[in-house]
């Protein structure tokens, strides 16, 4: 028994070390993750974490516009091929929208079609599309704005010639190091940190800004830091504004924010949302802005997200994603684990996953994860069924 004793106590003390060495060190961000996370059995996160974080409410639309069913509504099985792929990556959602109706909709693993889940790296669309609305409302002047007009951190050397179009590019220059499963990298740190503004302020430039491509979760961080500057509004606030509402979303929505405290939405993640509700951005998009006739963001705004900045880089435009397959171009928003949203304008046609993992093989490019190949492929075989 004096054992047992003498080792709890040890243990107490030992575990009372290391959150002190945690603190002292700067890392005690790790103690949220590992409650959070880890504990729970992944290693990295995952769709239903927004239950264990601080949120701000979106409301959904005064005036919900539902999707018609189209008239060939699920007429048409999932092919085998697809059906073996949401099965061995979890997919929770696969929708198929065409001429602006639900073609095709399935559900997985409990989740339906009001279920929530988090769209992970998707919320850049949003957040990148924001930018364009603030410059459309004169908030901010143009692409070339300096980005030391509104967060004083990056006011010198390099810095100083950032632009709010190289954030919304990810082309900014910084040290940012997009590692997921790391608990030590900055990408973790910026996830369970309650002082995300003071991560980012503490990021330094390792390359002139403005001259290549680099995907980095921060540059879309700090271009929402610069949007509720220059607007003078939460992010949450203008999304609901300007987005949400406006596209006649059917449900409320939740936004993850750093802490109530700081309150500064994760603006590179975490918005919790459905498959229907995400596919509403697509579709502005593929209408060239225009929402049922009214136009929510101007055409050149929506023409340049979609057209790559780098020739060296023809994967990415202004928040978006760009794919050619099947002799088509494709745009998509895109998150971790492999949430997606995949519109070709010219067909009329939004594709939908939203799911627990993605494929572990990349295509041929290095770019894309070969499900993204397939949710494609298998979709276009579907719906040749069909004319």
């Amino acid at each position: 028994m004096k054992f047992l004793k003498k080792l709890f106590k040890f243990l107490i003390i030992l575990f009372g070390l290391l959150i002190v060495v945690l603190y002292i060190t700067d890392t005690d961000y790790l103690i949220k993750a590992v409650r959070t996370i880890y504990m729970k059995g992944h290693t990295t996160a995952f769709l239903e974490d927004y239950k264990e974080f601080d949120n701000q409410t979106i409301e959904a639309s005064n005036n919900p516009q539902p999707w018609p069913n189209h008239k060939n509504y699920n007429t048409v099985e999932a092919t085998d091929v697809l059906k073996n792929a949401n099965n061995d990556w979890g997919t929770i959602a696969y929708l198929i929208i065409k001429n602006d109706s639900i073609w095709f909709e399935a559900y997985y693993d409990g989740f339906g079609e009001d279920s929530k889940s988090n769209s992970f790296s998707m919320a850049k669309s949003y957040v990148s599309g924001l930018m364009f609305m603030a410059i459309q409302d004169s908030f901010i002047k143009s692409l070339n704005q300096p980005v030391c007009d509104f967060l004083p951190a990056f006011c010198e050397g390099n810095a100083a010639n950032m632009t709010v179009g190289d954030l919304s590019s990810m082309a900014s220059g910084t040290n940012w190091d997009e590692a997921y499963y790391s608990p030590l990298s900055i990408t973790t740190r910026a996830y369970f940190d309650d002082d995300l503004a003071k991560v980012m302020n503490g990021l330094k430039m390792k390359t002139d800004p403005g001259k290549a491509f680099k995907y980095a979760s921060g540059d879309t961080q700090m271009l929402a830091m610069v949007i509720e500057k220059a607007t003078g509004k939460k992010l949450y606030d203008y999304f609901e504004e300007k987005i949400w509402k406006p596209l006649g979303s059917e449900n409320s929505t939740l936004w993850q924010v750093d802490s109530e405290d700081h309150d500064l939405v994760k603006a590179y993640c975490c918005i919790a949302s459905n498959a229907k509700d995400f596919a509403r951005y697509g579709r502005l998009f593929k209408d060239h802005g225009k929402w049922n006739g009214k136009q929510i963001i101007d055409s050149s705004y929506v023409a340049k997200s979609i057209k790559p900045r780098f020739a060296e880089s023809p994967e990415y435009g202004y928040g978006w994603w760009l794919h050619h397959q099947l002799g088509k171009d494709f745009f998509m928003m895109r998150g971790h684990l492999g949430q997606y949203v995949i519109v070709q304008p010219e067909d009329n046609v939004i594709i939908v996953r939203l799911g627990h993992k993605k494929s572990p093989n990349l295509a041929s490019d290095g770019i894309y994860t070969y499900d993204i190949s397939l949710y494609i492929d298998e979709a276009y075989e579907m719906m040749s069924k069909k004319n």
